[in-house]
């Protein structure tokens, strides 16, 4: 890799570092051009004049790295992951003023993960005992750090705390999963599947070792005949879990490193309940002039509720103007529409 820098939505440079001087000065202003007058999201890889840009985007941020050489995609887009998961291991959480405010902390991350644009320690294990500067806070609202006293849960936020000298001997385990659903017209379910994982953060003194008991009645592999049981299609386990006693009891032995790690993915295909029903309506007005009717049904307890639920929705090529009619006496909804992607949300 030749270079690295990350760059806020505006195009302003956060973080340059060149590590091997064989490319000018200039890459990060051709990189963001490029990408702001693409047609929608510029791809993850493309080639400019020689020159390979390869990039991911979080949290509004391009984390780009530029080759001269013909690396394997994969990997640079598996250093840029491990990149930003050190980062928010350290600074808490990845925004432009986490960025901004710890950048000589960043500086230290990047130079202890890339040598001569090598990776050499892509953990926050590896990196911590040569990191020198304490982080900087970043100040959050105090009203959403307050949790519910009548729940037993603490707020998803309570663990984007950066790793410090004077952390809390505590670790935080969240169950992570995304649902893919596909409906017809008539709004039966075609095909579903849950892509999930059990994601912790830990903030443990000598990384001592933990036992994390799941469901009993867990399966792994469909047809084994036990009905009623939890089946999950397949998963796999981190470098530090011992699975040893997973088959026969369920346990998960695991050793945590520090910061943030998946401890398990999982996948689980077949018929379950989904949250939301979808049903779409479809009316040809004019020949210039179609209505589109999205209802969208929750399928869960009236206790329970969704929040930042977003609906997005492709439209044809021709469409010229697009005007949306949201249901009377409902706020904090919104309507937009992205010309250039053709796009309604």
């Amino acid at each position: 890799l030749s270079q690295l820098f990350i760059l806020s939505a505006r195009g302003d440079t956060i973080i340059t570092r060149d590590f091997r001087g064989d490319l000018a000065r200039g890459t990060n202003e051709i990189f963001f051009r490029k990408a702001k007058f693409w047609k929608g999201d510029p791809p993850p890889a493309f080639n400019i004049e020689g020159i390979n840009f390869l990039h991911i985007k979080r949290n509004g941020l391009y984390l780009v790295v530029t080759t001269l050489h013909n690396v394997s995609p994969s990997y640079a887009f598996d250093l840029l992951y491990r990149l930003v998961t050190v980062i928010k291991d350290f600074c808490g959480i990845l925004t432009e003023e986490s960025i901004r405010k710890n950048f000589v902390l960043v500086y230290e991350i990047i130079d202890e993960i890339i040598d001569y644009g090598y990776p050499q320690s892509t953990s926050a294990e590896q990196v911590r005992p040569f990191i020198v500067n304490d982080p900087v806070a970043i100040d959050q609202s105090t009203s959403l750090l307050k949790s519910n006293p009548f729940s037993n849960t603490v707020p998803h936020i309570a663990a984007q705390k950066p790793l410090s000298k004077k952390q809390k001997n505590e670790i935080f385990v969240d169950i992570l999963e995304k649902v893919s659903v596909l409906f017809n017209s008539n709004g039966y379910i075609l095909n579903s599947s849950i892509d999930g994982c059990i994601q912790m953060k830990s903030y443990l003194y000598g990384n001592p070792q933990l036992r994390l008991a799941l469901n009993e009645d867990l399966v792994i592999g469909r047809g084994s005949g036990n009905y009623g049981s939890v089946v999950l299609d397949d998963c796999n386990f981190h470098e530090c879990v011992n699975s040893s006693e997973f088959n026969e009891f369920k346990i998960l032995t695991i050793n945590p490193p520090d910061g943030e790690f998946i401890a398990m993915n999982y996948r689980i295909r077949g018929d379950y309940q989904t949250p939301f029903g979808i049903f779409p309506f479809l009316e040809t007005v004019t020949p210039y002039k179609v209505e589109i009717l999205i209802k969208i049904k929750s399928c869960f307890p009236e206790s329970q509720f969704g929040s930042n639920v977003s609906v997005k929705f492709n439209l044809p090529k021709t469409t010229t103007s697009v005007m949306f009619e949201m249901p009377k006496g409902l706020s904090g909804q919104q309507s937009e529409y992205r010309d250039q992607e053709k796009l309604a949300e």
